[in-house]
């Protein structure tokens, strides 16, 4: 597609344009009346003459060629509008404002698909219909409003909502986030996020193009794509931020496994972002603040400094920021000792460095440069100064904006006084700065930006995988939930540890077996789901009499059509479990084990076939991960064990498309091994 007439279009013309500008129509005029575009601008409204100044045209008919049209007229006028202008007018670019089309009814999809099919033949883009529109430093051909500061080198935004971008675009604004361009997308019949964002990646240059995209996101339709250009856009330097929404409810409800009940749309996306090296924010706020710090100097650390006015929000910042595993460390006493010398009494210095409510810009200052010289061990500084009503805010905070463009290191401001410092708030934020007004919003959005991991695109790890005896087993397994025997045969193909078994519904072999492999064991019933809720689960059985028994009471069990011995191993009990998500592929998710999985649902997901990297950012990102790493005494877990059988186990899903739901629930885990103990696979070609 061709999007320089979109981008950079010499001449545009509004049709449906008005004097209203409580319309889409007369809205749109407005903004690009008083916006920067400098071409040719025409409107077409049947009473002619002038309207917002700009000369007025009755019909298309009369318009010279041009560029760019942007369509506000009802659903059922728009294809021979658009038929006419693209063949006969030149037009190669259309923002089309109409509702009334595939999310109204099945006509209007039907109106809209031949709308496309008319771009198409006639070479010519779309972006709509039912959008708010488009805007960049060129032309702001948008009909809401405010248009915010645009700048070349600003963010780039994408929405499917008009709404919604609208709304992001104002929390932007409010802590000073400047944009390059905004794409609302609506149907996006035509020109959907993934094309976009191929065009983005396509004409991306290191040296002039904004190197921060903020999406929006209600569906992924062709998720190998959108990995492909987000992910190229990352690794050639730019910085991703998305909120994807409607992905809460579970694909499968009535789901037959752990992994079936976890993993849903929201994990695949969760999965997606993390192989594509996006930030996954939740709300507008999160979008803008984590758009405001990767607009900052780089963090190179997890050390920060906080040089504050009042104590109690440099105590939240410093909560905050230690839930994101950021570290506010305590300066060295003689250095603190140095540093009181030149402040008030009362001011405490150990970081945080509170310089009190009647500290002044200069001291401010005075605090930022100590920091930079002298405290080695932070990697960025966080101020917090409002108006208590005692102190020179407007000259604090020029003193702040001069610190900022000389200091080598990251300076996060903090402003809080909303209203009591207005102004020198807004002119703090002319200069160019971003303003985070809200602590806490800021250690949040610092700990995802200092948390990113970077792409991992197609690499599939040279790790020793039997591939080709993965497939015999699986062209020769029938459809359903396949029986443990198989389960051994594709565990040992794929490199993962398991714990020797017996699955048997002869009570004398199965105590055989159990003297054989030495007590104490574990006996399981085989054949229902979820065998621990039915008391399909006996530990710790020590003797021929005690197994004689439990097996009796287990082969009671309804469905139950075997019972699986095992060796009774001791460690800390994880989880690894896989789901064929429809476009994305194998979703494979991992965390804690046995019962714990669905009642905390403390899970990590990542897409397959994953690299060590990924794995190992998937277990560190868990919130058990301090049990895995080992705590107060406790040895830890053997970590790069646990990697490379999630590794192993996503190459094996990669050949192996016809396995849809897998568990492996729970593998025993101590500081030297890490063994599959029961598993579970449905399989369906």
């Amino acid at each position: 597609m061709d999007y320089k007439q979109l981008i950079n279009p010499k001449s545009i013309v509004v049709v449906g344009g008005s004097d209203n500008i409580l319309k889409p129509g007369g809205s749109a005029l407005h903004n690009l009346v008083n916006g920067s575009f400098e071409g040719d601008l025409y409107v077409v409204n049947s009473r002619g003459g002038s309207i917002q100044g700009v000369k007025t045209y009755q019909t298309i008919e009369e318009i010279p060629p041009t560029d760019l049209a942007v369509i506000s007229i009802p659903a059922k006028q728009c294809l021979s509008t658009i038929d006419y202008l693209a063949n006969h007018k030149g037009v190669k670019a259309f923002i089309v404002f109409s509702a009334g089309f595939s999310e109204e009814s099945e006509e209007g999809a039907r109106m809209e698909k031949e709308l496309v099919e008319v771009l198409n033949k006639a070479g010519a883009i779309m972006i709509g219909p039912n959008c708010s529109g488009f805007f960049n430093t060129r032309h702001q051909s948008i009909f809401t409003r405010p248009v915010p500061d645009l700048d070349s080198r600003g963010v780039d935004i994408i929405s499917s909502s008009g709404g919604t971008i609208t709304y992001i675009i104002e929390s932007a604004m409010r802590i000073g986030l400047r944009f390059n361009s905004a794409w609302s997308i609506g149907n996006a019949a035509q020109v959907g996020i993934e094309d976009i964002l191929e065009y983005l990646d396509n004409e991306f240059n290191i040296k002039t193009s904004p190197k921060i995209k903020l999406l929006y996101l209600e569906k992924i339709t062709d998720p190998d794509r959108f990995l492909k250009h987000s992910a190229s856009l990352v690794n050639k330097g730019c910085k991703i931020a998305a909120i994807k929404s409607g992905s809460s409810v579970s694909g499968s409800r009535a789901a037959s496994s752990h992994t079936g009940a976890i993993a849903s749309s929201d994990s695949a996306v969760e999965a997606l972002f993390r192989k594509a090296g996006i930030i996954r924010c939740y709300s507008r706020e999160e979008l803008a603040n984590v758009g405001a710090v990767l607009s900052l100097k780089e963090l190179k650390g997890r050390n920060l400094a906080i040089i504050t006015q009042a104590g109690g929000p440099a105590v939240i910042l410093t909560d905050a920021l230690s839930k994101g595993n950021i570290n506010v460390p305590e300066m060295d006493k003689e250095l603190a000792i140095e540093l009181k010398k030149h402040l008030l009494p009362g001011a405490a210095v150990s970081n945080p460095i509170d310089i009190i409510g009647t500290g002044t810009g200069e001291h401010m200052g005075f605090c930022i440069d100590f920091c930079e010289k002298h405290f080695k061990e932070i990697d960025g500084i966080a101020v917090i100064y409002g108006n208590p009503g005692v102190s020179n805010v407007g000259e604090a905070y020029k003193i702040l904006d001069k610190k900022i463009k000389t200091c080598k290191l990251p300076i996060y401001p903090i402003l809080p006084s909303v209203v009591a410092a207005m102004k020198e708030m807004e002119d703090f934020v002319k200069q160019g700065h971003v303003n985070f007004t809200d602590e806490y919003a800021l250690a949040n959005a610092l700990s995802k930006v200092v948390s990113w991991t970077p792409p991992s695109l197609g690499k599939i790890e040279d790790v020793p995988v039997g591939i080709p005896r993965i497939r015999s087993i699986i062209d020769k397994t029938p459809d359903g939930y396949i029986d443990s025997d198989t389960i051994k045969e594709l565990f040992l193909a794929a490199g993962i540890p398991q714990v020797q078994e017996l699955v048997t519904d002869s009570k004398q072999e199965a105590i055989a077996f159990s003297n054989k492999i030495s007590y104490p064991v574990v006996a399981k019933c085989v054949g229902p789901v979820h065998k621990s809720d039915v008391g399909g689960v006996v530990l710790n059985i020590r003797s021929d009499e005690h197994l004689a028994l439990e097996f009796d009471r287990l082969m009671k069990i309804k469905d139950t059509t075997g019972v699986m011995i095992q060796p009774m191993l001791s460690g800390k009990e994880l989880f690894i479990g896989a789901k064929y998500e429809p476009k994305f592929g194998h979703i494979v998710i991992c965390g804690l084990g046995g019962i714990f999985v669905e009642i905390l649902k403390d899970v990590a997901s990542g897409l397959a076939p994953l690299s060590f990297h990924e794995a190992s950012s998937m277990i560190r990102s868990l919130k058990a991960y301090k049990i895995i790493q080992g705590t107060r005494g406790q040895k830890g877990l053997n970590e790069s064990l646990f990697t490379e059988i999630i590794v192993r186990l996503s190459v094996m899903l990669r050949f192996a498309p016809e396995i849809k739901e897998l568990d492996i629930n729970p593998l025993l885990a101590n500081e030297e091994t890490v063994i599959a103990v029961d598993a579970r696979i449905r399989v369906e070609k």
